[in-house]
């Protein structure tokens, strides 16, 4: 199965009913979440998404009769997300996650000096009430969901023009609508034959060093320059999120029509950031995956190098997880390889020649200098051969996955360029 997510071009009706739809999703998600948290209150069992379901047809949709305005599925669904949300928080404390994060909220108070919420701790993990305009979706399905070219016909809706078109007919059998700033949105999957590009294993193995001035740096010397959306578009959105600011006014409870425009603004500068980086990484990830028979990267620790502030922002803007996760799904697609070396592999402080490790190498050093052998080479390139090197002696299991059994590296939770006294080999 592959996803496919499309722009839509809705006329003047078909935006009215989106967003209907999407109100009465999130109506139904905050009745229920209302609803269960009275019920949490007084310790008894919570109801399944199904008895939520009928008591909605009981006690909502009598009283309201804009519901029938639009598809039943969409309130249907939106409480059966809710039941999967509770189910999760419930095993999230079996396990132990919603106390550390407790925890940590607790901590984070105390050092920072503010007084603790008890409402807001007691809540943590929970599901919580939707806001209007925030991640607007909703959900439809039906037996008559057809894709002809560019267009796809939806119930409710009828027929609706998607800004890319597809070259068979084929049926759907549901579809999740969501609005992105001022845009709609179609998503649905589809089945797929095998994809596999022939002789894709007689290729090249390639070891890739991720980075914050080069975003990629091959093991063959090639390099991918990094797009820096965010901070190309920074001042605009430091200017936009000013004048949203301006217009804000605290006294009252529906704002203005210039606060909504201003605020419109600065949503459609997000989405094209963000846009700007997801064309990046998916033209990178595409052309590893079709390209090398194996890939090799780095089992990076994004969330403690984020905690390092002065590189958190660049670190964000070069979308390292979604290059990672693009990775894991295009690899299966196109039948190549992705073998993720352990954290604590020393890649930067290796010598790729020798293998001599230098303890003492700093962020700061952009050029590897090995004492032992004398080579001399880009601090990332020499990372990301060694990356290679790692990956090519990973050996294939009966199943067919990679694996390398033993490792002699040992360290602790952060990566270590971070700092040259983290690791420790044996």
């Amino acid at each position: 199965m592959k996803g496919f997510k499309h722009r839509l071009e809705l006329n003047n009706k078909q935006i009215t009913l989106a967003f209907q739809h999407a109100g009465v999703s999130r109506h139904a998600y905050n009745w229920g979440v209302n609803l269960c948290n009275e019920i949490s209150e007084k310790r008894e069992k919570l109801p399944t998404g199904f008895d939520l379901c009928k008591l909605l047809v009981k006690n909502v949709k009598s009283v309201n009769k804009w519901y029938y305005d639009v598809s039943k599925c969409s309130p249907q669904k939106a409480l059966l997300d809710l039941n999967v949300a509770w189910k999760r928080y419930f095993s999230d404390l079996k396990k132990g996650i919603i106390v550390k994060r407790r925890n940590s909220y607790i901590k984070e108070c105390k050092s920072k000096g503010r007084e603790i919420n008890e409402h807001k701790l007691y809540n943590i993990g929970k599901p919580k009430f939707k806001k209007k305009g925030v991640k607007d979706s909703f959900y439809l399905d039906g037996r008559y969901i057809f894709v002809i070219g560019n267009r796809i016909k939806v119930p409710i809706f009828g027929w609706i023009k998607m800004s890319e078109s597809h070259d068979e007919e084929f049926k759907v059998k549901n579809v999740v609508i969501s609005r992105t700033a001022d845009k709609w949105f179609i998503s649905f999957k589809k089945e797929l034959e095998d994809t596999n590009i022939k002789g894709i294993e007689n290729k090249s193995i390639v070891g890739v060093d991720l980075g914050i001035k080069v975003l990629a740096t091959y093991s063959n010397g090639e390099t991918v320059e990094n797009v820096k959306a965010y901070k190309k578009y920074k001042r605009k959105l430091k200017i936009a999120q000013r004048v949203v600011s301006k217009r804000y006014d605290e006294d009252i409870k529906i704002q203005s029509q210039n606060y909504y425009k201003a605020n419109n603004k600065v949503s459609k500068l997000h989405y094209k950031i963000s846009c700007i980086r997801k064309d990046a990484i998916h033209k990178l990830t595409t052309d590893l995956a079709k390209n090398h028979s194996l890939i090799g990267i780095e089992d990076l620790n994004v969330s403690g190098m984020m905690k390092n502030h002065r590189l958190a922002g660049a670190i964000q803007d070069g979308g390292f997880y979604e290059f990672r996760r693009q990775l894991e799904y295009k690899t299966k697609w196109y039948g190549s390889k992705l073998v993720v070396i352990d954290r604590y592999f020393p890649s930067s402080k290796m010598c790729s020649c020798c293998g001599n490790i230098k303890k003492d190498l700093k962020l700061s050093n952009r050029v590897y200098k090995c004492e032992n052998c004398g080579l001399s080479m880009d601090r990332d390139l020499n990372a990301s051969i060694n990356i290679r090197n790692e990956a090519d002696s990973y050996v294939a299991s009966a199943c067919g996955e990679l694996h390398k059994p033993e490792y002699n590296i040992v360290g602790n939770s952060t990566k270590q360029e971070s700092n040259s006294n983290m690791l420790s080999v044996a």
